[in-house]
């Protein structure tokens, strides 16, 4: 079963997350182009009534998207992203959990933190110029992700010799450059990108191999739900994929996931608390 007492709590903003269960980040994409939830929240109000629902479903984190990062997605500008964004993360300024923006451009970080966000989220690992600087002037938490490639190029034909050992190589080294930049490491976490850069059967063994990242001893987000991958394995469409997302999340929650990012949160939490059941902790309580 995944140990996640064993990691040390996630600082983020002015909250302590701690690690003590597997967290739930909800997604809210306000993009006309995401893979799954394209379009439906382009507006404020319905932006807002959806994250709010995923709160009063369990989600422990609000995961902001104004930029698509779907294999194939074109760059929109700074100034676009920022105004698809700001809406929904200031009429969130009240919500009780934290709450995350997954951008990877210096200046929409530092609109979005200076608007109220703890979390920058970024596929880019902060490896865009500027980047560094903004989160390290900043308290903020953070989640550095693995890419091969970019958005446009990741799915062209990804290589590797053993998919794990190089995507915590990467992770590690991102961490290891935050740190001497000045960033925390208890304000780190980190995510092995499933789908950005990874063929299915790459993906299929990460999750497999997920456990092997426990040795960097930092917070493992985890982002399956809805993916190719699961298309790939059941032969469904992208949303009517509830199932096959639920079960791949609770496959990473046994593998060492702590933070699992989803866009049915009441589902996935109702089988982590099935999952919890079996832990040893739950039967000696009972």
């Amino acid at each position: 079963m995944n140990d996640v007492a064993m990691t040390q709590p996630w600082t983020v903003g002015g909250h302590t997350l701690a690690l003590d269960r597997v967290l739930l980040m909800g997604i809210v994409n306000v993009t006309p182009d995401s893979f799954s939830d394209g379009s439906r929240w382009l507006a404020p109000a319905d932006a807002l009534a959806h994250a709010r629902q995923l709160i009063d479903d369990g989600a422990d984190i609000i995961d902001i998207g104004g930029e698509s990062t779907r294999p194939g997605a074109a760059e929109v500008s700074c100034e676009e992203e920022i105004r698809r964004v700001m809406p929904l993360l200031e009429a969130l300024a009240d919500a009780a959990v934290p709450l995350s923006v997954d951008t990877s451009k210096p200046e929409v970080m530092r609109a979005v933190l200076a608007a109220g966000a703890a979390i920058i989220n970024d596929v880019r690992a902060l490896r865009e110029p500027g980047a560094l600087d903004v989160v390290a002037n900043s308290d903020c938490g953070l989640v550095l992700m693995h890419m091969h490639g970019t958005p446009r190029t990741m799915q062209d034909s990804p290589r590797y010799a053993d998919v794990s050992r190089e995507v915590a190589t990467f992770l590690s080294a991102r961490v290891d450059v935050a740190c001497a930049h000045g960033i925390d490491v208890d304000r780190i976490a980190v995510d092995p990108g499933f789908g950005f850069g990874k063929s299915i059967e790459h993906n299929f063994t990460l999750l497999s191999e997920l456990s092997s990242f426990k040795h960097m001893r930092r917070p493992l987000v985890v982002g399956l739900s809805r993916k190719s991958m699961l298309g790939a394995s059941t032969g469904r469409a992208v949303n009517d994929r509830i199932v096959a997302s639920v079960t791949a999340a609770v496959l990473a929650a046994e593998r060492g996931a702590n933070i699992l990012r989803v866009h049915d949160v009441a589902a996935t939490r109702d089988a982590l608390s099935v999952l919890k059941m079996l832990q040893p902790q739950s039967a000696s309580a009972g």
